[in-house]
């Protein structure tokens, strides 16, 4: 996954999903981009924003 940051927005370049994984995105604001990773048992997801400084987390879920 390639993530842009710009001077007022956050952008996807590109996300490309494992064999067996689907990819979502969700943007909630300029500031604030979602990309989810979802396969059988398994979830990434991160959340890059630019507040209050460019930053990244990533939480993983599997059950």
């Amino acid at each position: 996954m390639t993530i842009r940051w710009g001077a007022d927005a956050v952008c996807l370049v590109s996300a490309v999903p494992a064999q067996g994984f689907t990819t979502r995105t969700g943007q909630s604001a300029p500031d604030t981009l979602t990309v989810t990773f979802e396969g059988s048992g398994h979830r990434s997801k991160v959340v890059a924003t630019l507040r209050p400084s460019p930053n990244a987390v990533t939480t993983e879920t599997s059950w």
